[in-house]
């Protein structure tokens, strides 16, 4: 018996099914130039350092990478004072600096009372400080009364007046 002849339909299967093999031989070809360019490394099934990272993670490994954490904390205190200290001393007290080398939190109050009454609780906010941001970082709260305006002389001053460090009246 001789071979039938083959119909448009025959012929075209056979020339989808090379055209469909060379493709998979190119495939092939790009996907080991593509292994070859990565040094044999691969991400698979299991972890490695090329993985997506959610971005908290990323910028918590960033900031122990760098030996930001004390700067960082010490931001996140300023941004959250109010619920650190509470609102009755955050309405009258804000913190203005953080002198990393000795640890000092310089915040400043409204009025001499507060300054006072700052004061007397830094022991306290030290140690409620600490417990938030972590044991040492903050070693001593220096505290500021009200910032006084420049003194103006000339002819339309009143004579006598104490200025804003005069709280009580």
């Amino acid at each position: 018996m001789s071979d039938p002849e083959l119909s448009g339909v025959d012929l075209a299967r056979v020339a989808l099914r090379a055209a469909k093999e060379q493709a998979r031989q190119r495939g092939e070809q790009v996907r080991e130039k593509r292994e070859a360019k990565r040094h044999g490394l691969r991400s698979g099934a299991r972890a490695d350092g090329r993985d997506p990272v959610p971005l908290g993670a990323a910028l918590n490994r960033l900031i122990t990478e760098r030996g930001w954490e004390a700067p960082a904390a010490v931001g996140g205190v300023m941004g959250r004072w109010a619920q650190i200290v509470g609102p009755d001393i955050a309405a009258h007290c804000t913190p203005e600096q953080f002198a990393e080398a000795e640890a000092v939190l310089t915040v400043r109050c409204d009025s001499t009372a507060w300054a006072t009454q700052l004061r007397l609780l830094a022991r306290q906010l030290v140690a409620r400080l600490n417990h938030e941001l972590g044991h040492g970082t903050v070693k001593v709260i220096r505290v500021q009364g009200p910032s006084a305006p420049e003194r103006r002389y000339g002819r339309l001053r009143a004579p006598g007046s104490r200025g804003p460090r005069d709280t009580w009246g």
